[in-house]
This record gives C-alpha cells, sequence and structure tokens, in this order.
C-alpha cells in the first residue's frame, strides 16, 4: 500500500512562485554538469490521424532525490478548442526505495518551467542594463516569459506582437494594467525587436518571425517555439548571428529546427553551438564575451525542469496541506 499526492493546476499555480523556480532550474542545470543527473533524450510519438504528439521525457536528479518523467500532449491548435496546448502529468518518484510520490498537472508546471529556464539563461547571457524586453508570440508562455524576464533583468518598457493583432492588443492591455510596465503591441514582429535588448520567441511558427538583419547588437534571444526538426522561429541569419547556447545538445542535435535547418542551409557549422547552459553557469565554455554579442538560448525543455519545478512544488504542498492524497 502506497499513497500518491495528487496536485491540480490551481495548486501549482498557488506553490509554485516565479522567482523559487527560477532557482531551482538554475540548480538543477548546475547538477546537470556535474553528472548529479541523468537526462536521457524524450520519445515522442505523433498521434495517427491528428496534429498531436506524445511526448515521454524522464529524468532522475541527485538533489532533491527524486526520479520521475512527464507523460504529455501537445496540440498546438488547442487554443481554439478553449484548452492549453499541453495537456499530462509529471509524476515523481523517490530514488531510495521507489515509492510514487505525487501526480501534478503538467500543463501548468510546463509554463512556469519553461520561463523560469529562460531567465536562467538571460541572467546568464544578457546584458545586465537589459531593460527593453520584445516577445513573439501572445499565449501562455508569453505571459509566463514576461513575468520570468522581469524577475532578472530591469525591464522597463514590453513591445508584443502576434499574427492575430487583436489578440496583440489584448495582451497589451491586460499586462500594463498587471504589472504597471509599458507594454505595447507591435503591427508586426519587425516593429517589436528592433532595439530590443531581450526577444522572446514563444509561437507555434513553423516558418521564421525573427530575422536576424532585425536584431541590435547585444541583444539575447530566447528562442522557445520550435522544438521539432522541422520547425523554425528564427531565419538562419538570426541563429548565424549569434553565439548559441541550449539546454542539452543531444536534444538540440535532434530537435531544434532553428539549428538543424539553418545548418541544412549552410549559414552554421557542426561547431556552431557552443554549448549547453548547465556549463555556461560554471564558465566553461564563456557566455557573453562583450557588449556587442549577440547570444540565443535555444530552449528545447528537458525533464529535469519538470522534476526540480514539480519536487519544489510537492515539498510545499505537503507542508501546506494542500492537494488530495490518494491510497492504493
Amino acid at each position: 500500500m502506497f499513497t500518491i499526492l495528487m496536485l491540480s493546476g490551481e495548486d501549482v499555480r498557488a506553490l509554485l512562485a516565479m522567482d523559487a523556480c527560477i532557482d531551482a532550474i538554475e540548480a538543477c542545470l548546475r547538477a546537470l554538469a556535474q553528472d548529479a543527473a541523468v537526462q536521457p533524450l524524450r520519445s515522442v510519438l505523433r498521434l495517427p490521424g491528428s496534429a498531436g504528439v506524445l511526448g515521454l521525457m524522464p529524468a532522475v536528479l541527485e538533489q532533491p532525490p527524486v526520479a520521475g518523467a512527464k507523460l504529455i500532449t501537445v496540440f498546438g491548435d488547442n487554443a481554439a478548442r478553449g484548452l492549453d496546448s499541453h495537456q499530462g502529468t509529471v509524476q515523481l518518484f523517490a530514488i531510495d526505495d521507489g515509492r510514487p510520490l505525487a501526480i501534478l498537472d503538467a500543463a501548468s508546471i510546463t509554463a512556469i518551467r519553461t520561463a523560469a529556464a529562460s531567465a536562467v539563461a538571460t541572467r546568464a547571457l544578457a546584458r545586465q542594463d537589459a531593460d527593453c524586453l520584445a516577445i513573439l508570440g501572445t499565449g501562455v508562455q508569453a505571459a509566463s516569459h514576461l513575468d520570468a524576464i522581469c524577475a532578472v533583468r530591469p525591464i522597463r518598457t514590453v513591445r508584443v506582437w502576434g499574427k492575430t493583432p487583436e489578440h496583440a492588443e489584448r495582451f497589451a492591455s491586460e499586462h500594463t494594467a498587471r504589472t504597471g510596465l509599458e507594454v505595447e503591441a507591435r503591427p508586426t514582429a519587425r516593429a517589436a525587436v528592433e532595439d530590443a535588448a531581450v526577444v522572446c520567441t514563444v509561437t507555434a511558427a513553423r516558418e521564421p518571425v525573427l530575422a536576424g538583419a532585425w536584431l541590435a547588437p547585444g541583444c539575447h534571444i530566447n528562442a522557445v517555439g520550435a522544438c521539432t526538426p522541422q520547425a523554425r522561429e528564427l531565419d538562419a541569419a538570426a541563429v548565424a548571428r549569434a553565439r548559441v547556447f541550449t539546454d542539452r545538445r543531444q536534444s538540440a542535435e535532434c530537435e531544434a529546427g532553428d539549428l538543424i535547418l539553418a545548418r541544412r542551409d549552410g549559414a552554421i557549422g557542426d561547431d556552431h553551438l557552443r554549448g549547453e547552459l548547465a556549463d555556461v553557469l560554471l564558465d566553461r565554455p564563456e557566455g557573453r564575451t562583450t557588449a556587442h554579442d549577440i547570444t540565443l538560448f535555444e530552449s528545447l525543455g528537458i525533464g529535469i525542469f519538470d522534476l526540480a519545478a514539480g519536487h519544489l512544488v510537492y515539498r510545499r504542498a505537503r507542508a501546506a496541506g494542500r492537494g488530495i492524497t490518494v491510497t492504493f
């Protein structure tokens, strides 16, 4: 007999503050760089007769001591159904005896931990004085990235672009009122990006929405939306201009369409990827070398992020007496 703590999306959002999640993601990346984590490549299956995929993302962390996996579906057109694009669960297990510990809502974990990873990259790679943020996309990740980047840099102005102008205007209005920042909808992606110090691409695009010619010297890019070999948010020139880092080299080589397609186009070579963000945190290799460097974090999302964030929620839920306990 064993018990599992069940935690809903509401529980996750109440217990997982962005600043705490940023610190948890940085800690698990440092563990990865020091061989204190196991991170295999995720498995992805395309679902027959649909535009969706089923993904399995296992991992192990030594600190906190937890094993587990995220089992999730991704449907890019779910917004039209009134649903999140990500549906699934994160499951945690004790590594000393294998006991199941918790099952958590994956959509809420993913929304927060993905932006937290971009914040870790921004803290490591962006200029200290970066105060203008451009967001391409208006969905869940756009909102969470606004909060995450503002947690690590002194952002004063925000520009947002979306393929549907009405969505961009709504996003700007809602988040100006919520944050007190100047959030402005721009009519084109170029108008949003020009002169921005930090750029986050959080779209479902399969063709580039960000051109290298638009990038200001010294800007930092978090490329989040394209996570299959056939999809890209950045054109080849944007990738070629940047010092490129990723969360996991194996994932980038197999899944990062931004890099795979730029290499196919002859814009970059096999050695263009400088290294993993985990190594940058330990100064191997150096991230930003000058104020004029353009840096790029190619985010694929890895299982240790879900474990780190999920275990933090689990600990806080137990302390607060939150969630539903199920006995098997």
